[in-house]
Parts: structure tokens; C-alpha cells; sequence
């Protein structure tokens, strides 16, 4: 019986192997999108870094000629090391050192060469207990339904639940785990099992004590990322969400990106939604993509024309973190729990796709499009969804990055917007947290006017200060840009290239 036992266990160990593996490439690609932006560019090139160092494991597993199996256990002791730490590592030191990347990239290639060892070993230990073909066959098939289950069970419950630091040490665990089992079991026909056992249990103690400790861990690293105290903090299966509190402001942080502060976001929101809710007479319909924090859906119901606001937000974590915090609810004045508001969960390309409603006002406030899933939604592709979308006498504003800062990235917003054949209206204001900030208004027909007055409680607008924002200096004229399409995403090349030089 115990023979029989022997080949499955280590086809099991196959199956946590390629879990592992795969888990670790996951988090590495994560982790660099939340810390770097542009998680296209960051997965790809962790991908391809994991795989090519994989491709040395298997080569350098040709020079392991004795002692397989003790070869073996080792080789998970440091997989389950490195790979359980790394993440850890990269949090803390992500403020502290100027080449992080290659510190990252360092990682990532010593991971995807242990790993690439550990299958090739594997199936020379098996290679006396299985005829070839059978082996090739079972070990192919636990290794494929491993990387399944990791992809799968990544996204949907560890990003959400556990946290990339937290997954990481769990992972890390079951490697040594299968380190340990394999020692014990195997302890007769292995060199050094006394030593192997000892280093298992050491190994395995230390990721435990991660494993518990990783809340504290990430909380350590983002308070040497933050200059405020942190008083909430959560990965959803989209974004880092942080909130900072000093003894003058709250900020809310989207993947180390500052999304707003509530020292000055009145100046923003009201520039985002006034001048086109002036603009309209008795607007009734207004849908407000992004927005998952309800400012602009406190600055809409200003309005006592208006009867109904559908927003719709990807991350139902934001919109449940406003719709309960108490500190934030204070902020946006209960908006979204308003009965003239319906929040939607949803990706806001597909969503406009389905839609057949025509909407009075739409305010599109998207993070910038820093990275492709993100530019997208600044695409021809979704702004003639959203021609589709609005009243005949609508109007609908899209925010869009600095006109000071990234100039072509703005004009570009402006271009596309027109290739659909929107009329459009430029302007800007200053925000103090951002700096000069620009919106497009867009309409179907060329018959906006500048409203004579604006709502009388507002604390920054009027028609005198609009007026002022429709006027761009020397320094922030049009500028000739290319319409950003799904197929080129020019928009993220020109945000990519206009942030990195002025952050330099």
C-alpha cells in the first residue's frame, strides 16, 4: 500500500508545485502594477522574465545527478523562502531603494528558476514508477490543473480576502509543507533527512509568523509610503484602497495614487459637474461613471429638477466603503444612500454597451489612464457609446488629467471626443492637491453658452470664474494629437511619457 502511496503524493506535489509557481507570477505582477502602473506593461514583462527564468531551471536541472530527492526538498524550502517573502520584501523596500525594480526583477528570476527545477526533478524521481508515456501524461495533467485553480482562485477570493502579502506566505507554507511531508516520507532514501526536517520546520515556523504578522507587515510598509496616519486600508480584486487623516484633511489613496482631498475636492467636483448642470434646462437623468466616492453625486443633487443618478462603478468595495464610513459620509452627505440614487457594479464599457437609456447629464470620472484597462474608457470605442447615451440637449464631462502637466494627453482626450462627432468646450481650474486640472465638456449640437449664474451655495463657482477657465495661456494651448483608439491606446503613451519627465 505504502508504494502505491508513494507516486500519488508526489503527483500531489506536482499539483501544490504548479499552484505555487503560478501564484507567485500572480503576485509578482500584482504587486508591480499596484507600486509601478501600466499592468499591461508590468505583467507582461514579469511574465516573461518568470517564464525565461524557468526555462534556466530546467536547463540547470541537468547537472542534479545525485541525491534527487534531497535535491528536491531543498529546492521547496527556498521556493517556499523566497516566493513567501517576496512580496513582504517589496513592500517594505519599495520606499527605501533607488533601483527597485531590479531588486524586483531579482526576484522574480531566482522564483521562475527554483521553480523551473522543480518539475524536471520531479519527473526523474518518478521516472522508475510510471512507464514514460503515463508519466509525461500524469505530471503534464497536475501541473496544468494546478495553474488552473491558481488562476481562478487568485482574482476571486486571495486578492480580496487574504491580501498579495498574506497569499504570498500562505503559498509559501504549503511548498515547505510539501518539503516536510516529502522529507519524513521519503527519509530512508534521502542524504542529510535529519538536516532536511530541521530546516523544513524552521522555514515553516518563520512563514507561520509572517503568515500572522502580515497585516502588521502591510501596515508598516504604507506607513513609510504615507506621511499621514493610515485609518483604512484594503485590497479589493481592483485596487489598494488607503485612507489618510491629518489634523486638516482626509485623503483617499487608489494604488499609492491620490484620488482626492477633503481639504480641496469641492473645487474639483463642482468644476466637474456645474457648468454643465447649468447648462441644462431642468436636467432630470444624470448617470455618473467612476465616481465610486459620491462627490459628484453630492454636487448632482444640488438639483431638485433631477429624479434619478445611476452610477456605475467597477469596485463595489469603494462604493460600500461611502455608502457606510462614517468620516466619509460626512464628506459626500450621504449621497449615494439618496432613493434618487442607484449604484451599479460593473465594468462601464460593458454596461454602456447593454444600455438603451438617453441620459440628461453623464459625468465620466475615471482615474487618469495610466495604464490600458484604465484608457479604455478614454477610447473612440466607449465615447461613441456614451454618444449614444446622451438627451439631445445633453451634456456630458469628462475629466481629464493636467493640461499643464501632460498637455497632449489632454488635447488628445479633446480630439477623440470630437472623432465621434461630440462638440467640445476645453476648460480648467486649479485644485490645490492636484495642481491645474482640465474637464471636456462635450455636447450634439454647438450651442452651449456660458450660464449667467451659477446655484448660490456653491463655495467655489460662478460665472465670473468659469468664464476665467475656458481661457488656456501660452503654455496650455491645443495641441495636435492622435484619436485614442482600443487598438493603439495612444492616450497611455502620451500620460506614460508627459508624468515621467515632469515627476523627474
Amino acid at each position: 500500500m505504502e508504494n502505491k502511496q508513494i507516486p500519488l503524493l508526489l503527483l500531489l506535489s506536482v499539483f501544490v508545485v504548479a499552484t505555487c509557481g503560478l501564484i507567485y507570477e500572480l503576485v509578482a505582477g500584482t504587486l508591480a502594477s499596484y507600486l509601478l502602473g501600466d499592468s499591461v506593461t508590468q505583467f507582461s514583462t514579469i511574465i516573461g522574465v518568470y517564464l525565461f527564468s524557468m526555462g534556466i531551471g530546467s536547463y540547470l536541472s541537468k547537472f542534479f545527478n545525485r541525491n534527487l530527492i534531497g535535491w528536491f526538498i531543498q529546492i521547496e524550502i527556498l521556493v517556499g523562502l523566497i516566493g513567501g517573502t517576496s512580496s513582504s520584501l517589496l513592500f517594505l523596500l519599495f520606499e527605501q531603494v533607488e533601483s527597485f525594480r531590479i531588486l524586483l526583477y531579482l526576484l522574480v528570476s531566482l522564483t521562475g528558476t527554483l521553480v523551473g527545477l522543480e518539475i524536471p526533478l520531479l519527473m526523474r524521481i518518478l521516472q522508475g514508477r510510471f512507464e514514460f508515456k503515463d508519466l509525461v501524461s500524469q505530471v503534464f495533467t497536475f501541473d496544468y490543473i494546478g495553474a488552473l485553480l491558481a488562476s481562478i482562485i487568485f482574482p476571486l477570493l486571495l486578492v480580496p480576502n487574504l491580501g498579495l502579502i498574506k497569499t504570498s506566505f500562505f503559498f509559501g507554507i504549503l511548498n515547505v509543507l510539501v518539503a516536510l511531508i516529502v522529507a519524513v516520507k521519503f527519509e530512508k532514501e534521502t542524504s542529510w533527512a535529519k538536516f532536511l526536517k530541521i530546516s523544513s520546520l524552521a522555514t515553516l515556523a518563520l512563514l507561520l509568523t509572517g503568515f500572522v504578522f502580515s497585516e502588521r507587515i502591510m501596515s508598516f510598509s504604507e506607513s513609510l509610503a504615507y506621511r499621514d496616519t493610515i485609518i483604512y486600508a484594503k485590497s479589493s480584486p481592483y485596487q489598494r484602497i488607503i485612507l489618510t487623516k491629518n489634523d486638516r484633511e482626509l485623503r483617499l489613496f487608489l494604488n499609492g495614487n491620490l484620488q482626492f482631498s477633503s481639504a480641496d475636492e469641492y473645487r474639483y467636483h463642482e468644476a466637474l459637474v456645474h457648468p454643465a448642470m447649468q447648462g441644462i434646462k431642468s436636467p432630470r437623468k444624470v448617470l455618473v461613471l467612476g465616481g465610486g466616492d459620491g462627490l459628484a453625486v453630492r454636487e448632482i443633487l444640488k438639483y431638485h429638477s433631477v429624479v434619478s443618478i445611476t452610477l456605475v462603478d467597477l469596485d463595489e468595495a469603494m462604493t460600500k466603503l461611502f455608502s457606510t464610513n462614517s468620516l466619509l459620509l460626512d464628506i459626500n452627505k450621504q449621497s449615494l444612500l439618496s432613493p434618487k440614487v442607484k449604484v451599479i457594479n460593473a465594468d462601464a464599457f460593458q454596461w454602456l454597451k447593454e444600455q438603451k437609456e438617453l441620459f440628461d447629464y453623464i459625468a465620466v470620472d475615471f482615474p487618469d489612464p495610466s495604464n490600458y484597462s484604465v484608457g479604455k474608457l478614454y477610447t473612440n470605442s466607449l465615447y461613441k457609446l456614451l454618444y449614444r447615451s446622451l438627451a439631445p440637449k445633453g451634456i456630458i464631462v469628462v475629466q481629464a488629467t493636467s493640461p499643464y502637466v501632460a498637455p497632449k494627453s489632454f488635447w488628445c482626450v479633446n480630439t477623440t471626443m470630437q472623432s465621434v462627432g461630440f462638440f467640445t468646450v476645453p476648460y480648467h481650474t486649479f485644485v490645490p492637491s492636484f495642481g491645474d486640472w482640465g474637464y471636456i465638456m462635450a455636447l450634439k449640437e454647438n450651442s452651449y453658452q456660458i450660464p449667467s449664474a451659477f446655484l448660490p451655495n456653491l463655495r467655489f463657482i460662478n460665472s465670473e470664474t468659469f468664464r476665467q477657465m475656458t481661457i488656456f495661456p501660452k503654455d496650455m494651448m491645443a495641441l495636435e494629437a492622435e484619436v485614442n483608439k482600443l487598438n493603439n491606446q495612444v492616450l497611455v503613451h502620451y500620460f506614460e511619457k508627459e508624468w515621467a519627465s515632469y515627476l523627474q
